[in-house]
């Protein structure tokens, strides 16, 4: 092992003890890396969620395209805002509530038992009268643009809701989608106004795609440091088109392969020598 892990963050440092099979499990498993853009997004997050309860509460819309990180942005958010208990009612609370948009998103994600055959006015009670008592300050809604696969009616129905939960619940929102589910807001326009947008585009071959990469080395357990040029870091770019998803993709394999080498970094030689195992759109992050 090298003298000093400096080339590591804190969380990182801890493993470069490990056999290499259980830092090779570390890099394969959901560790949260940390970088600009995503602090940025969380910096927001927590500040809504810090806010006062007033009429007009503040609501963010996150738009990025498939792979850009905003699923696991959302799961970041919620973990560091469990449910507990609060401490001068003693009843349970639920800060966060994170649902992905469905026929009956709200019902599902309380695991609340409801009837399908129930009328929609029913359901929206239900649905309304368990965010009041479970103390709801963020509605996260992930996928929102599948808003606009309803009916009509259907895309009413769920507008008028999340309003309503604006509203009358006094509880902000956050929508993450694909660039498409602006629409999906839009077809509100009294909602639609409650929204600041952050999007999270495609990486460009500049000074933040350049600190992406370094935080992504930040976290990786090898016990030597990485240093690329330039021409590793443009054919990083080019070979991921500047999706997070892939970038992350190509980095831990190239990771592994150096631990299993015993090189124990990543050079050059091995970033112009990489070709990924499937091509193809890369999955939500």
């Amino acid at each position: 092992m090298s003298a000093s892990a400096s080339h590591a963050n804190a969380a990182t440092t801890e493993l470069l003890g490990l056999p290499a099979l259980q830092r090779i499990r570390a890099i394969r498993s959901e560790r949260w890396v940390s970088y600009p853009r995503v602090q940025k997004a969380i910096q927001i997050l927590d500040q809504i969620l810090d806010h006062p309860r007033t009429t007009r509460m503040p609501s963010v819309a996150i738009f990025g395209d498939s792979g850009m990180g905003k699923t696991m942005l959302m799961q970041k958010f919620c973990t560091d805002h469990p449910p507990g208990v609060d401490a001068e009612t003693e009843r349970h609370r639920m800060p966060v509530l994170a649902l992905q948009m469905t026929s009956r998103p709200i019902l599902d994600a309380l695991g609340a038992p409801h009837n399908p055959g129930a009328r929609i006015v029913d359901a929206e009670r239900s649905a309304l009268n368990l965010l009041r008592a479970a103390q709801i300050q963020i509605l996260v809604i992930d996928e929102v643009h599948n808003i606009l696969s309803g009916s009509y009616r259907e895309q009413r129905t769920m507008l008028n809701m999340l309003r309503f939960i604006s509203n009358d619940l006094k509880a902000s929102l956050v929508c993450f989608g694909v660039m498409e589910a602006r629409e999906a807001i839009q077809g509100d326009v009294q909602l639609a106004r409650r929204f600041d947008v952050l999007t999270m585009p495609r990486w460009s071959a500049d000074e933040t795609f350049e600190e992406l990469v370094r935080a992504i080395l930040r976290n990786q357990p090898m016990r030597e440091r990485s240093i690329l040029t330039a021409r590793a870091l443009r054919h990083i770019f080019v070979t991921t088109d500047g999706v997070t998803a892939r970038i992350f993709r190509m980095m831990n394999a190239l990771a592994i392969a150096a631990i299993e080498s015993g090189l124990e970094r990543i050079t050059d030689e091995a970033v112009l020598a990489w070709t990924p195992l499937v091509n193809g759109e890369a999955a939500f992050v």
